[in-house]
């Protein structure tokens, strides 16, 4: 039975868009840390912020919206059990989360970023995987540089502009993105690591 506190960070007013009620369901059915469901909601309206603004500024790039808004609403979802992640660093809940998803029928193709979120330099790392793990160093103010790179050499390619045109739109889209970011780890920050 999940907490009142998982619910406040659930379904609070932030300012922030709700979580897939299905991802909610699931949060609820783990008893997830409320900073987690608190952490997946701030990245989950990053990233649907970001595909907002890739169609207005890219229109014709592909990009599966609903499997980002998806990973991004999961990708830690592992914390769960690895509940020293919340605060601390370490990689262990991206194989657990992974698992996790898969054991709650959740489809391969979302679980995935789960386990791919926190690397973006393998052969099978799709533009869905950069987008989320962009969303996921952007929503606290985090600018990493060969990230964002891929992601302009995407865009670049796909919408047939020049590299530094697609820069140009990224870096001002991430930088109106990152400007919420105070609020975004306030928000974080006001609920409890433990239920």
């Amino acid at each position: 039975m999940a907490s009142s506190a998982l619910d406040r960070a659930l379904c609070g007013e932030a300012g922030l868009r709700l979580l897939p009620e299905e991802v909610n369901g699931l949060l609820r059915r783990l008893d997830a840390p409320p900073r987690l469901g608190a952490h997946l909601r701030a990245v989950h309206d990053v990233a649907c912020r970001l595909l907002d603004s890739l169609d207005e500024r890219f229109p014709g790039v592909d990009v599966d919206q609903e499997a980002v808004r998806y990973g991004a609403a999961t990708h830690d979802v592992g914390k769960t059990y690895v509940i020293e992640e919340l605060s601390g660093p370490g990689s262990e809940h991206e194989q657990r989360g992974y698992r996790l998803l898969l054991d709650h029928g959740v489809e391969e193709r979302h679980a995935r970023f789960a386990r791919t979120h926190g690397t973006w330099d393998g052969p099978d790392v799709t533009f869905e995987d950069l987008l989320v793990s962009l969303a996921d160093k952007v929503w606290k103010g985090k600018r990493v540089p060969d990230l964002e790179q891929r992601v302009v050499d995407h865009l670049a390619t796909t919408a047939g502009q020049e590299p530094w045109e697609a820069f140009m739109a990224l870096d001002d889209l991430l930088t109106d993105l990152a400007a919420d970011a105070d609020r975004r780890l306030a928000f974080q920050s006001a609920h409890p690591i433990t239920t």
